[in-house]
């Protein structure tokens, strides 16, 4: 019984990644038989883990099928950017407040740094990783376990959903400018600052995505 719990924790962790690498693209329906020979376990760790993934967000779990990796049209996806807009906000405010240590905040602008880099020659997939890290790195500065809690938000938007959120460069060149701006609002101190700068970051993304909807569905 006691090693039930690790090689659960351990499962999930596994498939999690799997997931973010798309090794397990959305939609692709997850076999409890062929996951449990293919990794070498019982189906009673895996079911559990599964268990674990559908309270990420990232399966779903059918009676009598399976689990089902989900999949990210843009109701689903602009539904995730609300909450982010809360959850990146309320993080970068707790950082500005606590107030984040001058080490992590260097660390912040050399993620920054990195993803400029991949600005030009333009590398989506590189800037998509900083993306997550930074924003990761935000959350994990607010301190909060509630906030930080929500991190699996963070990469179901910007990896799982990835074929509909495409990075187009442009957008990156503005969100780079945006990211440098909330840092430096975390840098001062300045909560209000912070939470304002990283809402209206999401925010942005959000009139991105409710304007790609609208011209598909003129186009239709």
């Amino acid at each position: 019984m006691g090693t039930a719990v690790p090689l659960v924790d351990e499962l999930a962790s596994l498939l999690r990644e799997r997931i973010y690498a798309r090794r397990y693209a959305p939609g692709t329906w997850l076999r409890q038989e062929q996951l449990a020979a293919e990794l070498g376990v019982s189906r009673t760790p895996l079911r559990e883990a599964l268990r674990a993934l559908e309270q990420d967000g990232l399966v779903r779990l059918t009676p009598g099928q399976g689990a089902r990796v989900v999949t990210g049209d843009l109701p689903t996806l602009l539904a995730a950017y609300e909450l982010r807009a809360v959850v990146d906000g309320l993080a970068a405010r707790l950082a500005a407040e606590r107030p984040a240590p001058p080490s992590r905040v260097r660390e912040l602008y050399a993620v920054i740094a990195r993803q400029r880099a991949a600005l030009d020659p333009w590398e989506p997939q590189t800037y998509t990783a900083l993306n997550v890290a930074f924003h990761e790195d935000v959350v994990h500065l607010s301190g909060n376990e509630f906030v930080v809690a929500q991190t699996p938000i963070l990469r179901m938007t910007a990896q799982v959903f990835a074929p509909v959120a495409l990075v187009e460069r442009d957008s990156a060149v503005r969100a780079v400018a945006e990211h440098t701006a909330i840092v430096g609002a975390i840098e001062a101190g300045d909560g209000p600052a912070a939470e304002r700068l990283a809402r209206a970051h999401i925010e942005a993304t959000i009139s991105e995505l409710r304007a790609r909807a609208q011209v598909s569905s003129n186009g239709e």
